[in-house]
């Protein structure tokens, strides 16, 4: 954890490293791997983001969506939706609402989620991966799998951070299938602890063919058939209609300028990169003052100001695309202010001395508890997320992408300076990455004491607004109540962020929140 700086030269001339920022040191470790082989950013990315996939239970899994962010030193930064889709491409009306259960867990002072075949979204992880490694990637695609495959093979200890996800929502939500309830509980039925290995029945294989013949396995080959397979007999709506037809889809990102930097972030359907780029957008080149009372007030009114916007307007919309752009209009004529009253993620971030950068979200939302028979698999519940499925179950036309909060960012400075960065955290993602920003961009804090730094979050307690925060910062300037936490706490997010400037070298950050970790090749 914490920040690294690091030349690597051999008799003058600078060699390619990459600097790898992950939610875990196994899966940095990943991307440095691959970076030693000839990997650049986008592959040491997408290594250690299939690891995180791969040996954090719970928190993410291989059955979910993804965004891949990509700012190359020529040309323009792209972000790749890989992002779940609503399926049941096929299915009569009356398939529709049914094969779900709802659970209660205590994740975040406690929330209400739809779990069971029936919450399954079309999964895009594979395709927005291999679509990257396709257009940037620098080595094949069997050597990004191989660091995943044989942790999956050999087994791999339970994490922290999954440990303590899995006590708080494991019973509700893996708890009530055999296979998924199997793969985290010993043989006395007990959840397994911190540091107890894992390994999954079928997962080594399934990442054995996806190495082998390429991503496309899991939308046209054996696993779709028997993912779609099972999944339709249990009342789920994925079909292999719908697997076949997912594509990922290339857009232009949401930019952003603050003092010398372009950030580029998740463009709409995503909601959480234009949530992002409205915070800065009214942030403009202040707060200075740092984290005065004062400079808590104005940064917790900025938050508040862009949540009642995204309630009021983004949250149930039909056309997400125009509500964003309104919403990004709105703060860049500063007319938010008026508004303003008296699951589960990974996220890896590479940069590399070429100056390409790159940053993945991934998610599966807080897991459906699914795991298709033989795969390892565990599968989404992207449409059981009730704060992101407010028009109902199973309401849009199959095809439509998912509104989301992730948003993976990249920012490249005047000076030459790139930086990757991008957090976990469900809602908490945008306030994590923009008091991040605004600590390293308008403070000038370093980049791991702007990772580590205390945060506040403006929330919704059911019909009223709150602020909850870690100690250390002043709040009592704030109009709002407050929920205090007495220590850094993985609910605020977990960024990590990787720099590269040519004048200072690398600079890598994992938050301390996480069981977060970051490598450097040639280190």
């Amino acid at each position: 954890m914490g920040s690294r700086v690091h030349r690597n030269s051999f008799e003058g001339v600078v060699v390619r490293s990459v600097g790898v920022s992950s939610s875990s040191l196994k899966a940095a470790e990943a991307g440095s791997r691959v970076a030693e082989v000839g990997g650049n950013a986008v592959d040491a990315a997408i290594a250690a983001l299939l690891v995180s996939l791969v040996t954090e239970p719970g928190v993410c899994s291989l059955g979910g969506g993804a965004f891949v962010t990509v700012d190359p030193p020529e040309g323009p930064a792209v972000t790749i939706d890989g992002y779940a889709e609503m399926p049941g491409r096929g299915l009569p009306a009356d398939r529709l609402g049914q094969g779900v259960r709802e659970v209660y867990v205590e994740y975040g002072g406690g929330l209400e989620t739809t779990v069971g075949y029936g919450s399954i979204a079309t999964p895009g992880a594979f395709a927005a991966l291999g679509s990257a490694s396709d257009e940037y990637g620098a080595v094949p695609w069997k050597t990004l799998v191989e660091p995943a495959y044989e942790w999956a093979r050999d087994g791999f200890p339970l994490s922290r951070t999954s440990r303590l996800y899995l006590e708080l929502c494991g019973e509700g939500i893996f708890g009530w299938h055999a296979d998924s309830r199997a793969a985290i509980h010993g043989e006395d039925g007990e959840l397994l602890g911190s540091g107890d290995m894992i390994r999954i029945p079928g997962l080594a294989e399934s990442l054995l063919r996806i190495a082998e013949r390429g991503p496309g396995d899991f939308y046209h080959g054996e696993l779709a058939h028997r993912i779609a397979a099972d999944i339709g007999a249990n009342g789920g709506i994925l079909t292999l209609r719908d697997l076949e037809a997912y594509e990922p889809v290339v857009r232009p990102p949401a930019l952003i300028r603050m003092s010398s930097w372009r950030l580029s972030t998740n463009p709409p359907p995503a909601i959480g990169g234009c949530t992002l780029a409205a915070m800065l957008a009214i942030t403009a080149d202040g707060p200075h003052g740092g984290w005065t009372r004062e400079g808590v007030r104005e940064m917790v009114r900025i938050q508040q100001a862009v949540l009642e916007y995204r309630e009021g307007q983004l949250d149930s919309a039909v056309d997400i695309g125009a509500e964003t752009q309104r919403l990004l209009e709105a703060a860049s004529l500063d007319r938010l202010r008026d508004r303003v009253r008296s699951g589960s993620t990974v996220h890896t971030s590479a940069v590399d001395s070429d100056g390409l950068a790159c940053s993945i979200t991934a998610s599966a939302g807080y897991g459906s508890g699914v795991m298709p028979g033989g795969t390892g698999i565990w599968m989404n519940n992207s449409l059981g997320e009730l704060e992101l499925t407010q028009l109902g179950l199973h309401a849009q036309p199959a095809g439509t992408r998912l509104p989301s909060n992730m948003a993976p960012t990249v920012a490249r400075s005047e000076s030459g300076a790139v930086l990757s960065l991008g957090s976990p955290g469900a809602d908490r993602i945008t306030s994590a990455l923009y008091q991040t920003i605004v600590n390293f961009v308008n403070l000038g804090m370093p980049l791991d004491r702007a990772v580590a730094h205390p945060r506040i979050h403006v929330e919704r307690e059911g019909s009223r607004i709150r602020a909850s925060y870690e100690r250390g910062i002043p709040v009592d300037a704030l109009e709002l109540p407050v929920r205090e936490f007495d220590e850094p706490h993985m609910y605020f997010g977990g960024v990590a962020a990787a720099l590269f400037s040519p004048e200072g070298g690398f600079a890598l950050a994992a938050d301390p929140r996480r069981d977060g970790g970051t490598a450097l090749s040639g280190s």
